[in-house]
């Protein structure tokens, strides 16, 4: 009898879990996500049509033409981005004078969207461990960021770990759109899909709840976390969530807004896009605010 390869164990793991619909499921996450030209601080009169999901052929027809398109300031208008991600910046719901920390925050779509909530009273650290990234992240703050809210922007490349004991009680919103398996992209490598077993989700999972809790040490009395991963493990987005709150649930509760799409699949502890439902993600996300 052979060794059992990472898809094998892959696919049984995830057909036990997502059963019938696994078929349709790991189809869906094989065929290309569907992105948007995103019109970024309200630069273009198009800004309606193509903001949000019903652009999502518009966004295929008229890519070349505006893509690159530029604003009287020299600063690109549209920014292209998977949907799953516009849902989660968003759901942090952020103020004009809010203190924002977006944990994990390249290559950047996210940060621009939490950015044009804020005004020059508020202010946003974008932080990125990996120091790649992090140069990607600040180019795309300088050709999009207007020069009157550069200075409310600060870049970081600390170790999300390290903000709640570095920065106690400092931020009342934190985004923490966590590294995670990204099943979608494995099914796009096979060597890196070879590599997987139930182990690496687990791994990840004790990464994720550790900048759940950092997150929780930094942020204020009253303030709120939105929590999202890429990933379709429910070890990796309801479990981490569960052992937060049976760990730390006199500190925190859940918050959750309400469903932002219509294919929004309520979970026990938040929201879930599949794929096969709606055409981009997956994403999970969850919102949790702190007593």
């Amino acid at each position: 009898m052979g060794k059992i390869t990472g898809q094998e164990k892959f696919e049984t793991f995830f057909s036990a879990i997502y059963q019938d619909r696994w078929s349709e499921l790991s189809k869906a996450m094989k065929i290309r996500e569907k992105q948007v030209l995103r019109s970024c601080f309200n630069r273009s009169s198009l800004t309606q049509q193509i903001d949000w999901l019903p652009s999502c052929q518009w966004y295929e027809q008229h890519l070349s033409e505006l893509a690159h398109s530029k604003s009287q300031e020299e600063l690109r208008n549209f920014y292209i981005m998977n949907p799953a991600s516009i849902l989660a910046a968003r759901a942090l719901e952020i103020k004009p004078d809010d203190h924002v920390l977006d944990m994990c925050a390249a290559p950047g779509g996210k940060t621009l969207i939490l950015l044009e909530a804020l005004s020059e009273l508020g202010e946003l650290w974008a932080n990125e461990i990996s120091s790649n990234r992090r140069l990607k992240l600040t180019k795309v703050i300088r050709e999009y960021v207007p020069k009157s809210l550069r200075e409310s922007v600060f870049v970081k490349g600390k170790d999300g770990l390290q903000y709640g004991l570095q920065h106690p009680e400092t931020f009342n919103k934190i985004l923490i759109d966590a590294p995670c398996s990204g099943e979608r992209h494995l099914l796009e490598t096979p060597k890196e899909l070879d590599k997987w077993s139930e182990k690496r989700t687990k791994r990840l999972a004790g990464i994720q709840y550790g900048l759940l809790c950092s997150a929780l040490l930094a942020l204020k009395p009253g303030g709120k976390m939105v929590y999202s991963t890429c990933s379709i493990s429910p070890l990796e987005n309801d479990g981490v969530i569960e052992k937060l709150l049976a760990k730390k649930g006199d500190q925190i509760c859940l918050d959750l807004p309400a469903p932002a799409t219509e294919w929004a699949e309520k979970t026990k502890y938040g929201y879930l896009h599949l794929p096969d439902k709606c055409g981009f993600g997956p994403i999970f996300y969850t919102r949790l605010k702190k007593l």
